[in-house]
C-alpha cells in the first residue's frame, strides 16, 4: 500500500464518525494510517451485524471500488482513526500501474474471504458461548494489550451487541455467554472493556 500513499487526501475521523455508508456510491477507498475500524451491515431482521476490524496499514472499500458497485457495508470509526481517501479512479490506475501493489489488496481480499469461511463453520459447528470464546481468543491476539499477571486487555470499546453481531446471536446469549466466562475466572468485563484471564481458556477443545 505504500505506493498508493502520496496519492489521496489525509481525514481524522473521531469514534462513531461514519466513514463509509452502506448503499452509498464508491468513489474512493480509504487506507487506515492509524485506529481501528469496525465494518457492520444490515441483516434481513433489521439488526447489524460485525463483518470485521481493520487497523493500520488495512484498507478498507476496495471491493466496491474495483467492481464500482455500491457500498455493501458501513464503516464506522471504533476510536479515534486517520485514513487517507484515494479517489477510486486513482486506485484502480495505480493497481494496473503497481503489480505488487495489485497483489497486496488480492492477498488482503483472500485473507477475508478466508476469514468468512471460517466464521460461517463457527456459526454451523459451536454453541454461542463457543463463538463468544474464539471471537475473544481472537481480538486478544490481533488487538490485545498485556497486562500484570499474563493477563491481556483487548484494547477495543466493544459493545454486547457488537459482540453479538460478529458471532450471529442476541444480545441477551452473548450476556450469559460472558456471565459463564467471568464465572469461570476466564474473563473480566466492564462497560466496554474486556480482559482476558485464561486466554488457553478461551479456545474450544476440538
Amino acid at each position: 500500500m505504500a505506493a498508493l500513499l502520496p496519492d489521496g487526501r489525509a481525514v481524522a475521523y473521531r469514534r462513531k464518525e461514519k466513514i463509509f455508508g452502506e448503499g452509498d456510491e464508491s468513489t474512493h477507498i480509504a487506507i487506515i494510517l492509524s485506529g481501528i475500524v469496525k465494518i457492520t451491515a444490515s441483516t434481513t431482521t433489521g439488526r447489524e451485524a460485525l463483518l470485521g476490524l481493520r487497523g493500520a496499514g488495512e484498507i478498507v472499500g476496495e471491493l466496491a471500488a474495483l467492481y464500482g458497485s455500491p457500498r455493501s457495508a458501513t464503516v464506522r470509526a471504533l476510536d479515534d482513526v486517520e485514513a487517507r481517501l484515494i479517489a477510486a479512479s486513482v486506485f484502480r490506475q495505480r493497481l494496473r500501474q503497481n503489480p505488487d501493489a495489485l497483489f497486496a489488496v488480492l492477498s488482503a481480499v483472500i485473507g477475508r474471504l478466508r476469514e468468512s469461511d471460517r466464521r460461517r463453520l463457527e456459526f454451523a459447528g459451536f454453541d454461542v458461548l463457543e463463538r463468544v470464546s474464539l471471537l475473544l481468543a481472537e481480538l486478544a491476539r490481533t488487538h490485545g494489550e498485556a497486562a500484570p499477571g499474563g493477563a491481556v486487555v483487548i484494547g477495543l470499546r466493544l459493545s454486547q451487541e457488537e459482540v453479538a453481531g460478529a458471532t450471529g446471536a442476541s444480545r441477551e446469549a452473548v450476556a450469559k455467554a460472558l456471565r459463564q466466562l467471568r464465572d469461570r475466572r476466564v474473563v473480566t468485563t466492564a462497560r466496554q472493556r474486556i480482559v482476558v484471564l485464561d486466554l488457553n481458556a478461551l479456545r474450544p477443545r476440538l
